[in-house]
């Protein structure tokens, strides 16, 4: 691959900003350069330091006046759902019986797999997201069509087939031992191919009997290195369910402490109705609690306190995501834009830089990828985003009021959506571009 020079208005986080002053904690350049070779930002700085270093001939990409951000990461979305989101009028249980679990039974059939996986990546990029992590559906040929299409496109993502045993229909089952055998193939194959990342995956406790919660627990000892993603504390009405089908457990978070299922590189979904003693297991074991905004608002299920969790003595790891289907769109800036109210609804705020820093490298760090991706560093990953300010004829209008970038920021979050996204690049070459309409 041939060296490129972006050029434009360069922006990463060094740190979580503590006010929208904490200037110390980004690094912005009002002319800012990236040098890229081989897929990796090799040098980053004001333009002419970076020209400098680039030597004569570079191919140098104008995207003046944009900014230039790292690409944003979604820290917990379910693939299989692309045609179940903005579905009327269920809460969760009742959702994912009467839409979620008959959609995901179409993917026994590989082919529909493939397609949704390839649709599903397309959507992403379109929306600046460079790295996910993943629910596939309970048929590994699903894990299969995505890791496929996530390697040919060079992409870093997380992801795994879900394991579910009983409460959902036969379509959608599997078993305590096929549930290991598939998975322990899944990471043979792709797990460290490229740049794919496995997860281990019960979709969580309701769904997955004492067995093959045992199996997964195996599993994470097995492969430490490995992330573990599932469901904790969405709903009352899963949480009540759960104690019933778990009636040992002092709560919610204790079933997946018994089989060892904590740790830092286990995503937990929701966490939304946590007790005191369940958000210490999770600070204490390193584990992230993944803030779902449009989601939780969609399917009624709660408002998550994202400023406690953050603040209290024993604080909590914590992404942010889309969850796609019971989410309402596939954008980052919109999910900041929905989980900039549910804060406000807990009586804070989240400042913009904030929102940003959590898309991009506080995202990353609850990951466990930032040393891959989620900043601008050299020696990291080039996966990256610019953005438009004035992409909307109602952006264009605001942005003759707004002087700082603070405030260009928020207008991005509040009113920006896929056509503030210019470009994508993975690995250094551009992707939102070679998208076929």
């Amino acid at each position: 691959m041939t060296s490129k020079l972006l050029r434009g208005r360069t922006l990463s986080f060094l740190r979580w900003p503590e006010a929208i002053d904490d200037h110390s904690a980004w690094r912005y350049e009002e002319d800012g350069g990236l040098l890229i070779d081989g897929g990796r930002i090799i040098a980053a700085g004001s333009y002419a330091e970076v020209l400098k270093k680039a030597g004569a001939g570079v191919e140098t990409i104008d995207h003046r006046p944009h900014l230039i951000l790292p690409g944003f990461l979604d820290a917990h979305v379910h693939f299989p759902q692309m045609q179940v989101i903005a579905s009327y009028g269920a809460e969760l249980l009742d959702w994912l019986n009467k839409y979620t679990f008959p959609e995901e039974s179409k993917f026994q059939n590989a082919q529909h797999g493939r397609r949704i996986a390839r649709l599903f990546l397309d959507e992403m990029l379109r929306h600046g997201t460079t790295t996910v992590a993943a629910y596939c559906s309970v048929h590994k040929s699903s894990a299969e069509a995505f890791f496929a299409e996530s390697h040919e496109r060079n992409m870093l993502n997380i992801a795994g087939k879900v394991m579910m045993d009983r409460n959902a229909p036969d379509g959608v089952l599997d078993t305590p031992q096929t549930g290991y055998d598939e998975t322990k193939a899944l990471i043979a194959e792709w797990h460290g191919k490229g740049r794919q990342l496995y997860a281990i995956t019960p979709r969580f406790a309701i769904t997955s009997s004492p067995e093959q919660m045992e199996m997964a627990g195996v599993l994470c000892r097995e492969h430490p290195e490995l992330h573990m993603q599932t469901h904790l504390s969405e709903n009352h009405a899963e949480i009540a369910f759960t104690q019933e089908l778990y009636p040992w457990s002092r709560d919610y978070t204790d079933v997946y402490e018994r089989y060892g299922l904590l740790g830092k590189k286990s995503l937990f979904g929701h966490c939304i109705h946590l007790s005191e003693r369940e958000a210490d297991a999770l600070s204490q074991s390193g584990s992230v609690a993944v803030f779902c905004p449009t989601s939780n608002l969609f399917l009624g299920s709660g408002l998550f306190d994202y400023q406690r969790y953050r603040r209290r003595e024993k604080p909590l790891r914590i992404a942010a995501a889309t969850d796609v289907g019971g989410g309402t769109n596939y954008s980052m800036l919109r999910t900041m834009d929905e989980g900039y109210k549910v804060i406000a609804l807990n009586g804070e705020k989240l400042n913009p830089f904030q929102s940003f820093w959590q898309l991009t490298r506080g995202n990353a760090e609850a990951l466990s990828v930032s040393d891959k991706v989620g900043t601008l560093d050299e020696g990291t990953d080039a996966d990256i985003v610019v953005l438009d300010a004035h992409s909307t004829p109602g952006m264009r209008l605001r942005m003759e009021t707004v002087e700082t970038l603070a405030e260009e920021l928020f207008l991005l979050q509040t009113l920006g959506d896929d056509r503030a996204v210019r470009e994508v690049y993975v690995a250094g070459r551009p992707a939102k571009s070679a998208i076929v309409a």
